[in-house]
């Protein structure tokens, strides 16, 4: 007999709410800088869905595995260099996730260009990095974006330049920022 591990997904954390992911679905999610995040959004898609997850590093993969056993998500893992081509098949998942807080955008950005030969046509794409902060984290652990970064255009340039259209951020809310592009 299977006991499902009971989640609350009643206050869901904003950035599962602003990917907009739904039961059955098959996501892709890059990096795991947020390992919380990640086994919470393995669940959301539930097990008539698959969740597929690529880091850089082995440490990186340690903390994603932790997180997905300690939430009960299932997911299939993958090391891969950053610069390596990602290893699935064309059309492979309906929404690729990119978990670019805490600096990790710049490293993820070569792989940008393959989500959209493994995203099926009508698929989405949905960067989350960090953003501006209000209240007090704001005023205790401003946000400093690199200028280099934010002058070229951000992660919606990033995603314009790898082929999606419309591409638009979503929202910059408490201290994240959320980019959308569509492959069409």
């Amino acid at each position: 007999m299977f006991f499902l591990r009971k989640v609350k997904l009643d206050n869901e954390p904003l950035a599962l709410k602003m990917s907009g992911i739904r039961i059955g679905e098959r996501l892709l999610q890059i990096g795991a800088s947020d390992p919380p995040l990640l086994a919470t959004m393995a669940l959301k898609i539930g097990l008539s869905g698959s969740t597929s997850v690529v880091v850089f590093d082995d440490n990186a993969a340690a903390r994603a595995r932790a997180a997905a056993a300690n939430a009960g998500a299932l997911i299939d893992l993958h090391i891969t260099p950053s610069d390596a081509p990602l290893p699935f098949a064309e059309d492979a998942f309906d929404v690729v996730v990119v978990h670019g807080t805490g600096g990790t955008m710049q490293k993820t950005a070569s792989s940008l260009a393959d989500t959209r030969r493994v995203l099926r046509h009508g698929g989405r794409i949905i960067v989350i990095e960090d953003g501006p902060k209000s209240g007090l984290a704001g005023v205790l652990k401003p946000y400093r974006p690199d200028p280099q970064y934010e002058a070229s255009g951000g992660a919606a340039a990033l995603l314009t330049q790898a082929g999606y259209k419309p591409v638009r951020v979503l929202s910059e809310r408490n201290g994240y920022r959320f980019t959308e592009g569509l492959k069409t």
